[in-house]
């Protein structure tokens, strides 16, 4: 028995999340149907990460495991079955049969996007917000978020999760033209982090605050204190690291006419 790795990327908003949800249409779902039609056989995933409705990612894994050799060209057959809004980008082979999608990820990083003047090509792909911010203290925030590692207050309840420690090891605003980026990197998060620290961020920037009032929503360690209020449609899973030497990629060749 082998365990794979399939990397994928997919638009959020054609899904009702990643996260099998019964017989509603979920990346995970998607992929675990795809699967089963090409091995003829029933196959079950497991993945690296859980987003939300509309929430979209560049790179995502899903691992299964299988005692039948892949197809040749299955990246090719496989997007053939997949919907238009879900691409299979990479498969690879585990070193370890025991690796695991998501417990055994080093770190993911997440990126979310900001647009101030009305683009209809965007309302899908990034939130429309035309309001004033003040970019200086939106780079003291995010520096502030790296020195803590309790993130209670970012955590939305109801959540199954039994300690809010988490790692920041990268946090920042971007300009990219006229988009405002912040792209975060941790060893894990919790439900709805990304996006509360998002919505806390720019919340304390138009209402003129400062770092201060940011360490005080971290140590109150209380999410109604935080911000939750912006849309995962612009919010993205970019990138998701395992230990080095821990896959190794299956080439996979397009079929010649």
């Amino acid at each position: 028995m082998a365990r794979y790795f399939l990397e994928v990327m997919y638009d959020g908003t054609a899904f009702h999340g990643s996260q099998l949800q019964g017989s509603l249409p979920t990346v995970q779902l998607a992929v675990n149907e795809g699967l089963s039609t090409l091995f003829r056989t029933e196959m079950e995933t497991f993945g690296a990460s859980r987003t939300d409705e509309g929430v979209h990612a560049l790179s995502s894994f899903y691992h299964f495991d299988t005692e039948l050799e892949p197809y040749p060209n299955l990246l090719y057959k496989l997007n053939a079955i997949l919907p238009g809004a879900l691409t299979a980008k990479a498969l690879y082979r585990a070193n370890n049969p025991e690796l695991n999608a998501r417990f055994d990820a080093t770190s993911r990083q997440y990126r979310y996007r900001i647009y101030n003047k009305k683009n209809p090509f965007l309302q899908k792909r990034a939130l429309y917000y035309p309001y004033k911010v003040n970019h200086g203290l939106l780079h003291e925030m995010a520096a502030i978020l790296k020195e803590y590692h309790d993130f209670e207050s970012f955590s939305k309840r109801n959540t199954q999760t039994h300690t809010f420690k988490c790692n920041i090891m990268q946090s920042r605003w971007e300009e990219h033209g006229e988009e405002l980026h912040y792209v975060v990197e941790a060893n894990r998060f919790l439900r709805g982090m990304v996006r509360g620290l998002v919505a806390t961020q720019l919340h304390l920037s138009g209402a003129h605050k400062d770092g201060n009032d940011l360490r005080a929503i971290l140590e109150a360690k209380d999410c109604t204190k935080a911000y939750f209020n912006v849309t995962g449609n612009g919010l993205y899973l970019e990138k998701i690291n395992y230990p080095e030497g821990a896959l190794t990629e299956i080439t996979d060749s397009l079929p010649t006419k």
